[in-house]
């Protein structure tokens, strides 16, 4: 917190990116340039007691995962913010659930148009976004704006929910069956229910049109084996142009791979 206290960056600052060169190249060539690296933590306790044996979906776990996210969202914004950045690409997502509270980090790379503002709303197709936070990595990002759209922001909804208990007659049975665990099986559908359900509704929130790259993570708990979570995230995006533009494919044949030779000679017989 100390650093969005600091004092903005000079503009001639070095710049710090985990992008790849050919990652960096292509945002230069629609006008765009990597600013510094940016992350944001957030660690949300969870009550005590939550996780036992019950019905339904865990409320409180949810609610301190879906807090936890938010929180870091927000503050990997207003460090791109202060470095003067318009977004963050290549955003990674790394979450850890633990008993008592749950670890959330979001790390990526601020970047803003190399030209002026004015400059950049006219060349860059419609009014440029607020600063905007997106998994998307710099490859996927050029094409998206490429074809007239913008991303808004990171959508993102989670869900615990408790498997319901077996009867002792039917878990003897399963014991040496092949059936389906139609506990397990509900209890995830209803999680994933909810998580896309929330994860649309954060993206609706900023005014998306939809959600593109999204990721999934399901499953039970290591702690909790009787608690499955579904989460979903990707990033949010609008049409920013007039219309979509239609990107053609071109082949692209490399000259520089190495050939490698040999003496056709030596396959024969000897």
């Amino acid at each position: 917190m100390a650093f969005l206290d600091a004092p903005k960056p000079p503009t001639g600052a070095p710049v710090t990116s985990d992008l790849s060169i050919d990652e960096t190249l292509l945002l230069h060539s629609i006008g765009w340039v990597p600013v510094d690296l940016v992350n944001g933590v957030s660690v949300y306790a969870v009550p005590a007691g939550v996780w036992v044996w019950s019905q339904g979906e865990i409320a409180w776990a949810t609610e301190a995962h879906q807090r936890a996210v938010a929180a870091a969202v927000a503050r990997l914004r207003r460090e791109c913010e202060h470095v003067g950045g318009s977004g963050v690409v290549g955003v990674e997502v790394t979450i850890e659930v633990h008993p008592h509270h749950v670890d959330v980090e979001v790390v990526g790379t601020a970047v803003r148009p190399a030209v002026s503002t004015d400059a950049g709303r006219a060349k860059h197709r419609g009014p440029l976004p607020e600063v905007f936070v997106s998994d998307l990595s710099a490859r996927d990002f050029v094409l998206l704006h490429a074809s007239g759209w913008a991303p808004l922001g990171l959508a993102f909804g989670t869900s615990f929910v408790n498997v319901p208990r077996r009867s002792a007659s039917t878990a003897l049975q399963q014991r040496t069956q092949n059936v389906e665990l139609a506990n397990f099986t509900n209890a995830l559908y209803s999680a994933r229910e909810a998580a896309m359900a929330r994860m649309q509704e954060t993206a609706l929130h900023v005014g998306a049109s939809g959600v593109v790259a999204v990721h999934v993570s399901e499953g039970p708990l290591a702690f909790a084996h009787h608690v499955v979570q579904f989460s979903a995230w990707g990033t949010a995006v609008t049409l920013v142009a007039d219309q979509h533009q239609r990107i053609s494919p071109e082949l692209v044949l490399s000259l520089d791979d190495r050939v490698v030779t040999f003496d056709a000679r030596s396959l024969r017989r000897r």
